[in-house]
């Protein structure tokens, strides 16, 4: 519950400015009609939306969202995207609000799943994996690239200081994505912990490892300004593998052997390998990205040659309240890391800017509120 004397609330419009997918390569700003919350659900003024890497490969038609000859569509048209948002409660019902222990004004961030609390895995405890798998922005419900967001009643939320900045709050997504990462590692104290990729997911991998304080944590990447960023949040060594042969440098700081646990945070193909290349025997390779292209390794390498433990990684079960702690002791570089916000309108120039493999932003975020 707050703590705070609830703010003035501003009158709810009867339509909002949105972003809306027509299909890949195929989204439009429109006026819709702000949702109306209904028994046990909330409407959140969506203080800021970030966009992901997905969200970027959802645009431009990969077959994970849109389907192919191995999968049917996942994502939907006339859906509103963004699964990374923050935002401040100005309606809903006493029944919601005492469920979730909110109070008007109070701001929330939402997990990107709402299970459908039905399913196999849902019953079993595993929520994230739900077998319905509706996900804010995707399917099911819509998303927060707009300036309201209904939050349903099956939806997980978590409170997050007003203090922060608005594309600080919504950067919880991404952490507590990368901290289950990191979970799934099940890293020792005396590891060698390798992660590839200095971009949010990897640079959040690297502050989540840090607090696990294994023997080192090495970030590669092929840009210098990031692995800078890298070294800001935790990295003991960084590797430009555009310019040495980090495989090599990694074996010889292991006495010959390999990395212990090597966690792939690129969505690049060519990170596959690399990992299971410069792993030791009886590693852990933890996968996370969402890959656009498909990927293929020689299995012998984790099977007889390593016996790898390959593990998946998919969401943030459990790992939201430690994400959000995190960013509230503002201890973390978050102005190096958010670099850039834009208004609802300039959604196409985010979208392009995430896309730019130059690497000219980190994180890149829409405040609808921001003028254009």
């Amino acid at each position: 519950m707050s703590t705070t004397s609830t703010p003035e609330l501003p009158e709810i419009p009867a339509t909002m400015r949105a972003v809306v997918v027509h299909g890949p390569g195929d989204y439009r700003l429109e006026t819709r009609p702000v949702p109306t919350p209904g028994p046990g659900e909330l409407l959140l003024r969506t203080d800021a939306v970030g966009i992901c890497a997905s969200d970027l490969k959802c645009y431009h038609g990969a077959a994970k969202f849109w389907g192919d000859q191995n999968r049917p569509a996942w994502a939907e048209t006339n859906r509103i995207p963004g699964h990374e948002f923050v935002g401040t409660v100005i309606a809903g019902d006493d029944t919601a609000l005492t469920k979730r222990k909110l109070a008007l004004g109070d701001r929330i961030a939402c997990e990107q799943i709402v299970p459908c609390w039905e399913c196999r895995y849902c019953l079993e405890g595993a929520y994230w994996m739900c077998a319905v798998h509706d996900m804010f922005g995707f399917k099911g419900y819509d998303g927060a690239m707009a300036e309201y967001v209904l939050v349903p009643a099956k939806a997980l939320t978590h409170p997050v200081s007003a203090d922060l900045p608005g594309q600080v709050a919504a950067f919880a997504e991404p952490l507590s994505c990368a901290f289950h990462a990191v979970e799934r590692a099940e890293i020792k104290f005396g590891d060698t912990v390798v992660i590839a990729g200095a971009g949010p997911i990897g640079l959040s991998a690297i502050a989540g490892a840090r607090q696990k304080n294994p023997l080192r944590i090495i970030a590669l990447d092929v840009l210098d300004t990031k692995l800078d960023l890298a070294k800001a949040v935790g990295a003991d060594l960084t590797i430009n593998i555009a310019t040495h042969d980090a495989v090599q440098i990694i074996k010889d700081l292991t006495d010959g052997y390999g990395a212990d646990v090597y966690i792939e945070a690129t969505g690049h193909p060519s990170a596959v390998p690399q990992g299971l290349n410069l792993l030791r025997k009886l590693g852990t390779f933890v996968e996370y990205s969402v890959f656009k292209d498909n990927v293929s390794v020689d299995w012998s390498i984790i099977s007889d040659d390593k016996e790898l433990d390959i593990r998946g990684a998919h969401l943030g079960p459990h790992t939201w309240p430690a994400a959000i702690k995190l960013l509230e002791t503002q201890t973390l570089p978050m102005d190096r890391i958010c670099t850039h916000q834009f208004p609802l309108e300039a959604f196409q120039e985010a979208l392009d800017l995430v896309g730019d493999s130059a690497g000219a932003s980190v994180k890149v975020s829409i405040i609808p509120s921001m003028s254009s």
